[in-house]
């Protein structure tokens, strides 16, 4: 089947289910439901296609695990465990409980201890961390499905009766669509005055995803852990993985969120996108308060490969309210604290401190941090000093749901991986777009030019300057991109000559017209 039908297909059916429930989970937070279902019917027929392989090689073809007895399938549970991190009974497979889902006069206490069921076959196993909650979002007696457990369960039908009818591929290892990704698109694409912030910070569209993959992963080698501070539910780390996974073996995904949804939209999207347990690490806790991978950080040294992020912009946060920050070793070398106001730039010397020397690092930002002087202007004198920023590219506005402003792009490297080379990069890609809808979009060959910018690394007039490090904090350590890409005047050339010339013509012919009228009005008088 086609991407591009599985992807009409899905959004039909998400569609459809915001019809069913309308009226009873508010628009935006139905989401849990739609992304919950979704995972269930995954993980029940990824399980089910994973026991089927095995039987066919080992001879028994026509095997269905749908069709197995609950007892006859305990035997296989400890090998599922280990090898995909979670074990489901067949009755309690996505497609068997559709079957009967209009009959279960208890279809939200069947699904409850499904979840349930689901989360403790990982109890005392190394898999436990990845799987505990998963489930905890999709609340099956949430009161807005209805006033009784009639009406929940009515709905809670239609819902599993709607994701069973998205058209998947046959064999989902084959499925290349980012769902998850493409659901969340589009989930916001219809409630984007309600997502607004609440949806957006947490989701970097898919081309803006793709672009910040192939900028870290280019020149980069030797890649094996990858990592995002701020991974929301996943979509930067997994576009690396959909770009990159195939041609890089061992990698590794690392990630920390605060927003316990998407916590576990995350870790769900890890199991849609066949990463294994083994292979991901995503942690709940504030980044910048209690980074859960800074032990990793062996003297000093850096331990992530490629770090990819799109961090909140402007968050407030502790900063120098608390003293003891500057001792923290991310953010004493430079001497001071991100402003209260906006954690932004604490964000960036989090992840330059956990890269590794050979890495790359590519930020999604705000533009503000860029120019913005006191403590900012201090720490971009720091990484300046350094020899950390190698490139940063302005976009186009509007490209994020729920907000029109425009954002750039700031890449990190160490100072060893740019061992000659003290210029910075600067890339004026505002006009790389095409209008999708209410907000911009970056095309195949948007993203394409940008990185052909980013590659050539070369002064080119209205695109692209590299400046000296040392000019550039001579300049207040301004990095905007307007400051040194010229400009091109788009406005037409008014010729003023040409433009004088045709002004005396029109006064000489006034004058001639004024004279034939006055001789006309003295003929008509005498």
């Amino acid at each position: 089947m086609a991407n591009r039908k599985e992807q009409q297909e899905l959004f039909k059916t998400i569609w459809a289910i915001a019809n069913d429930l309308r009226g009873a989970i508010d628009g935006w937070n139905f989401k849990a439901y739609v992304l919950g279902g979704i995972f269930y019917r995954y993980i029940s027929e990824d399980i089910c296609q994973y026991v089927e392989d095995l039987q066919a090689a080992a001879g028994e073809s026509g095997f269905r695990y749908d069709e197995l007895y609950d007892d006859e399938a305990e035997a296989a549970r400890e090998m599922m465990v280990q090898e995909k991190g979670y074990f489901i009974l067949p009755s309690q497979l996505f497609q068997n409980v559709v079957a009967r889902c209009d009959q279960d006069e208890n279809l939200n206490d069947t699904l409850s201890t499904i979840f349930r069921e689901i989360e403790k076959s990982a109890f005392g196993t190394p898999s436990e961390p990845k799987i505990r909650g998963l489930f905890s979002d999709f609340a099956v007696n949430n009161s807005e499905l209805g006033n009784t457990v009639l009406l929940r369960n009515r709905l809670l039908a239609k819902l599993l009766h709607r994701i069973a009818e998205m058209e998947l591929s046959e064999h989902l290892a084959d499925n290349h669509n980012d769902v998850f990704g493409d659901a969340y698109e589009f989930l916001m694409n219809m409630y984007a005055s309600k997502a607004g912030k609440s949806g957006g910070e947490f989701f970097t569209p898919q081309e803006v995803s793709e672009l910040v993959a192939e900028i870290a992963a280019w020149g980069t080698s030797n890649i094996q852990k990858v990592y995002d501070p701020c991974c929301g539910s996943g979509s930067l780390l997994l576009k690396f993985q959909k770009i990159h996974g195939r041609k890089l073996k061992n990698l590794q995904f690392y990630g920390q969120e605060i927003n316990p949804m998407t916590y576990n939209l995350c870790r769900s999207n890890m199991f849609l996108h066949h990463v294994n347990y083994n292979d991901f690490d995503i942690q709940l806790a504030d980044t910048l308060l209690s980074p859960m991978h800074i032990d990793m950080v062996q003297h000093g040294r850096g331990c992530f490969d490629c770090i990819v992020s799109n961090p909140p912009f402007s968050l407030k946060w502790v900063g120098k309210e608390n003293p003891l920050l500057m001792n923290d070793p991310r953010f004493a070398d430079a001497g001071v604290l991100a402003p209260v106001k906006a954690a932004d730039l604490a964000f960036v010397l989090h992840m330059y401190y956990h890269l590794r020397d050979s890495g790359c690092c590519v930020i999604v930002e705000f533009p503000g941090v860029l120019s913005r002087g006191g403590a900012e202007q201090k720490i971009r004198e720091y990484l300046l000093k350094e020899n950390a920023i190698d490139t940063v590219i302005q976009l186009p506005v509007n490209l994020f749901y729920g907000v029109q402003i425009s954002t750039c792009i700031i890449v990190l490297k160490k100072p060893g991986r740019r061992a000659g080379d003290d210029k910075v990069l600067f890339i004026d890609a505002s006009r790389e777009f095409v209008k999708d809808g209410n907000r911009n979009y970056l095309t195949e060959e948007n993203r394409k030019n940008i990185l052909s910018y980013y590659r050539k690394r070369r002064n080119e007039r209205y695109i692209s300057r590299l400046v000296s490090v040392a000019d550039l904090i001579t300049n207040a350590c301004n990095l905007s991109v307007s400051s040194y890409v010229e400009q091109e005047d788009t406005r037409e050339v008014i010729n003023i000559e040409e433009v004088n010339a045709k002004l005396r013509d029109l006064v000489a012919e006034g004058e001639k017209l004024n004279a034939r009228i006055e001789k006309i009005v003295k003929e008509l008088e005498g």
